[in-house]
């Protein structure tokens, strides 16, 4: 390491904000970047640990302690080689992953851990400025053909990868824009779509072939897309939400998170919305079931729709402030802490169980009956009970279910292949080569190991590739795994 005493000298110091009166005015991103001096202080506080738990704690396998040294000693140009070797797209991950590299971060067993999340987005964002980001289509073509189903992360690294490898790939969106999750999951305030829109042009005139509208398994045929192809990647997402069957579900304004996300990313982006199916919350009280990300961004964006009141609930207890025994290093911590979303304004309410929605004489949503619940230890792992005599409303105009996914959606593509699923109704394939129980049919990211991280989806995409392209070529690849090229690298 350039700087062996860099951990000693110099604190962490993290992105700023935008001052929350101004950004909750508009969509726009409000993350504040640090000067270059101080970039490089925090690549100089990556410590000479001798083994780099943040590899593990990684899902791509980044070589983060060589990218910190070489961005210390103001080698941008290797550090984005490094980075790049591992990570097909740092823009996306340096902005909106939680970062589970900082969580095995040796210098955080007992201080705060390296900055290396804003680090990797530093990185990328010099490149793309410096003009050292250009499109590199392969120089010789295998012949082979390779149909990938959905273009969120998964299968947009998929694509590249197999792209890289010299193949004809074709990717098939259901939706009229490119980028899954990317483009429909995550407010434009956490990632401008300027971004995805840019990438995935860079993927276009590198040789991939993009399909919109093509809702394979109904508008289109994966039986005549899969005889057309030499290989198959299934790639189509976690999409089947968690529902809550309590009395007045079916009421009017209980809605999806997903489905409020989704359309005002649309709206964002120009697309009409037909006035029967507008969401829009302004001068209304909003209520968020569930405690993640995605209740997050539903906090986020009724904030600048403009919402009277909004309130988030959780049936989970409050994560702890520190670790705990149930947390020890180098695992990714669930730990307390406000999102950005919600420090710009929501009341957070933790074990909350929603027993029913209750509606005025109009029929219109009124309100959440509630109730008050405890965890308790039991031989088969924590269980809860309703408190007696706790029952409360929360006051709501408009509820969005934000509890996560169950399986990606069965009819349709899934049964028309005719693919085997495993017992939580995810895509089943062996975790070696990612090839489901149908010949020349692999599957990577949240249809294969259900809802999770958008880094995740990278790299399964990314190990999904691999697996595909050692098929085509009879059992040989150019192509690295994880372990390989970070092993390779250090």
């Amino acid at each position: 390491m350039g700087k062996v005493t860099g951990f000693l000298e110099y604190d962490r110091k993290a992105f700023g904000d935008k001052a929350v009166e101004t950004r909750i005015n508009n969509w726009d991103e409000f993350s504040i970047s640090l000067p270059e001096d101080e970039i490089k202080k925090q690549g100089a506080r990556c410590m000479d640990c001798g083994v780099p738990f943040c590899h593990d704690g990684c899902p791509l396998g980044n070589i983060i302690p060589d990218f910190n040294d070489l961005v210390y000693k103001g080698k941008w140009k290797k550090a984005l080689g490094r980075l790049l070797s591992t990570n097909n797209f740092p823009e996306f991950t340096g902005k909106i992953c939680p970062a589970p590299c900082e969580s095995a971060c040796v210098l955080g067993i007992n201080k705060p851990p390296v900055t290396i999340k804003n680090i990797e987005v530093e990185i990328i964002d010099r490149a793309y400025k410096e003009g050292w980001i250009v499109a590199n289509p392969p120089k010789s073509r295998t012949g082979k053909k390779v149909a990938i189903i959905g273009s969120g992360p998964a299968g947009l690294a998929a694509a590249d990868q197999l792209n890289k490898a010299g193949h004809w790939v074709t990717v098939y969106e259901r939706d009229n824009r490119i980028g899954g999750l990317l483009r429909y999951g995550i407010p434009d305030f956490k990632l401008d779509k300027k971004l995805v829109e840019r990438r995935v042009n860079l993927m276009k005139e590198e040789g991939i072939v993009f399909e919109i509208n093509a809702y394979v398994g109904k508008n289109i045929s994966i039986s005549k897309i899969n005889v057309e192809v030499d290989a198959l990647i299934l790639a189509g997402g976690s999409t089947i939400p968690r529902d809550l069957p309590v009395p007045g579900r079916n009421d009017t304004n209980v809605y999806f998170a997903m489905d409020f996300l989704k359309q005002s990313n649309k709206r964002n982006a120009g697309d009409e919305i037909p006035k029967d199916e507008v969401l829009w919350v302004e001068g209304k009280d909003v209520v968020v079931i569930g405690g993640g990300d995605t209740g997050s961004d539903c906090v986020g964006t009724s904030i600048r729709q403009k919402a009277k009141s909004i309130t988030q609930i959780e049936l989970l207890s409050m994560p702890p402030i520190d670790r705990n025994e149930e947390t020890p290093w180098p695992s990714h911590a669930r730990l307390f802490k406000l999102t950005s979303s919600q420090e710009e304004g929501a009341k957070l309410d933790y074990e909350v169980l929603t027993k029913g929605f209750n509606v005025d004489e109009n029929g219109g949503l009124k309100s959440l009956q509630c109730s008050r619940i405890e965890w308790i230890n039991t031989d088969k792992g924590k269980v809860f009970k309703e408190l007696e005599e706790s029952d409360f409303e929360i006051k709501a105009d408009y509820v969005f279910i934000a509890m996560g996914f169950l399986h990606p959606e069965h009819e349709g593509m899934l049964k028309e292949l005719g693919v085997e699923l495993d017992k939580k109704g995810n895509v089943k394939a062996d975790i070696k080569n990612y090839q489901t129980s149908k010949e020349k049919v692999f599957v990577a990211g949240d249809m294969r190991r259900g809802q999770s991280l958008v880094v995740w989806a990278i790299s399964e995409g990314r190990e999904c590739a691999r697996s595909v392209d050692k098929y085509l070529n009879g059992g040989k690849t150019s192509l690295f795994s994880k372990k390989e090229t970070a092993l390779s690298n250090i």
